[in-house]
């Protein structure tokens, strides 16, 4: 799989493919309530490497942790890497993965990538996440949806608690049955 998995960055990505500067791109996603007070671990792809280890043990049986995930944030692209990139039809995305290797072994990265603007994950803006699967039965499976803000993180930990609560109910209920 291959992924944007942290909508705060590619928020603060499409900001600077508008003229914004990293800094000023940050600031809004902040007023937005996109990001925290400190953006370290979204920015520097920290969020996006625990996503990939918690994706790649689960959807690809992997027993990686987060030091096994190597982690490039996107601090260090420049204006002129975004602007460089428009030129050549292409756009930067901070891009999650993990890919069985032939040996079997399950490897997992978190980098930015320049993307061809015909690439499924090039034309997810704002503050949005998506996902490419490699299925043997459909092929390459892309899936978006909301990735930063208040609500989506809340909507997201009530799921959450819900599934929890599904798989292991409490025992009181067990006993009411």
């Amino acid at each position: 799989f291959e992924g944007i998995l942290n909508g705060t960055s590619n928020f603060v990505l499409g900001r600077m493919e508008k003229g914004l500067d990293f800094a000023s791109a940050v600031a809004e996603a902040q007023a937005l309530g996109y990001a925290e007070a400190d953006p370290t671990a979204d920015v520097e792809g920290f969020d996006v490497r625990l996503k990939v280890v918690i994706l790649a043990n689960e959807l690809l049986g992997a027993n990686l942790k987060p030091a096994d995930v190597s982690c490039i944030g996107i601090s260090k692209l420049s204006p002129t890497d975004i602007q460089t990139a428009a030129r050549t039809e292409s756009r930067w995305k901070l891009i999650g993965s993990a890919v069985r290797n032939a040996d079997g072994t399950i490897s997992g990265s978190v980098a930015p990538q320049q993307l061809p603007l015909g690439h499924p994950l090039a034309g997810v803006n704002g503050a949005t996440n998506a996902v490419s699967l490699n299925t043997e039965l459909l092929g390459s499976v892309t899936v978006t949806g909301p990735g930063a803000g208040r609500m989506e993180t809340a909507y997201a930990l009530l799921s959450d608690i819900v599934a929890i609560h599904t798989a292991h109910p409490p025992e009181f209920a067990k006993e009411a049955a």
